[in-house]
């Protein structure tokens, strides 16, 4: 098995040995060099040509973003970025996100070397599959190098009967997860201010999720937030899973509202893509429309399956735009998809089913 060949970029020494050591433990990786700033590290990624980079935001000489965004556009590879958990650090990760990082690396505020266990198996998973976004290597299974999933939807909203259409409110609901947060800002850019109101899961840390709705919401014509327990779903508004709960749209007798739920990780992920295609399976039936876009893995699959089933439009992302064809195409094999479309052309395509009767929906979602 060819190993993947990282290259470390940080101006800390503990860090760059840390990062060495928790990265040279999976047989799978190899560590080729490290930098200690960005113009060294340009030497060593022409000298030692890596699968994969580490990279800090705040370095010496040349900071992360100006270094990220010139190697996107001269030679262009598999980025994860290692940021502090701090709501500056996460404004500056989105950015990256969007300059064409791959994914990020959480850096504990004390030390990296707390939980170290947890920590070695979360960043040598994201350098595998960082290595495995590559375009030439999109072939590649990246949900089988994923730990199994444990526990489905059941264990947060058992099956329950679909929904009518509740006065023919449309509900849009979106899953995501690598590559996420860029693909959905495309999305609510596209979206009018009287849009129908969208529900989003991005698997995305707790002090992540408040600083990107942020984000989404000045560059979307819609309100954006993060959502609250209990808040109203009005049209005109999005709303994004915090980081820590998994979120649910419910009917209350009145109107739909969001609710937020502390269960255990669906699929290994909280919140979770499934159970919120569950709950606006069983809450909204057909007026739904569901969206499954790039991310790794299969979270999302098995419920936009049951949103499709019950009477739902269905749509993921198309391997060339996503950034990892893992849940949306994982959906499209399960026959989960009425439609498969490249990310530039999704908004229009929800805001034209917008407008289309809604069918009536079967007895049950999926089981």
């Amino acid at each position: 098995m060819q190993k993947v060949r990282v290259l470390i970029v940080d101006d800390s020494a503990l860090v760059r040995q840390l990062l060495t050591t928790m990265l040279s433990s999976d047989p799978a990786i190899e560590v080729v060099g490290v930098a200690a700033d960005p113009l060294i590290a340009r030497e060593k990624i022409k000298a030692l040509s890596p699968d994969v980079l580490t990279l800090d935001v705040e370095m010496p000489r040349m900071d992360g973003l100006t270094f990220l965004e010139n190697l996107m556009r001269l030679r262009p590879m598999p980025v994860v970025m290692v940021s502090s958990l701090t709501t500056a650090g996460a404004d500056v990760t989105l950015r990256a996100l969007e300059l064409g990082a791959v994914d990020f690396f959480a850096k504990p505020d004390n030390d990296l070397a707390n939980n170290l266990p947890e920590n070695t198996l979360a960043i040598c998973q994201k350098v595998r599959l960082a290595a495995a976004s590559r375009p030439k290597a999109r072939s590649v299974d990246v949900a089988r190098l994923e730990v199994p999933p444990r526990l489905t939807a059941d264990a947060v909203l058992p099956m329950t009967q679909a929904a009518g259409s509740r006065g023919g409110q449309r509900v849009i609901a979106i899953g995501a997860s690598t590559g996420g947060t860029e693909a959905i800002r495309v999305v609510l850019e596209a979206m009018p201010p009287d849009a129908p109101p969208i529900v989003i899961t991005q698997h995305i840390p707790a002090a992540f999720s408040g600083p990107f709705a942020e984000r989404m919401d000045k560059c979307s014509a819609m309100r954006v937030v993060e959502a609250r327990d209990g808040q109203p779903i009005q049209p005109g508004h999005a709303y994004i899973a915090p980081g820590s709960h998994h979120l649910l749209v419910v009917w209350n007798g009145a109107s739909y509202v969001c609710r937020l739920h502390d269960g255990p990780p669906v699929n290994r992920h909280k919140p979770s893509v499934d159970v919120l295609f569950r709950s606006v399976a069983a809450s909204v039936g057909a007026a739904a429309i569901g969206v499954l876009l790039t991310g790794m893995g299969d979270d999302g699959a098995r419920g936009l399956g049951e949103l499709r089933q019950g009477g739902s439009p269905t749509l993921v992302q198309d391997e060339a735009s996503s950034v990892v064809w893992g849940m949306p195409g994982a959906a499209f094999k399960a026959g989960a998809a009425d439609q498969v479309l490249p990310l530039d052309q999704i908004a229009a395509r929800v805001l034209a089913l917008s407008h289309l009767p809604i069918a009536a929906a079967p007895t049950r979602v999926a089981s």
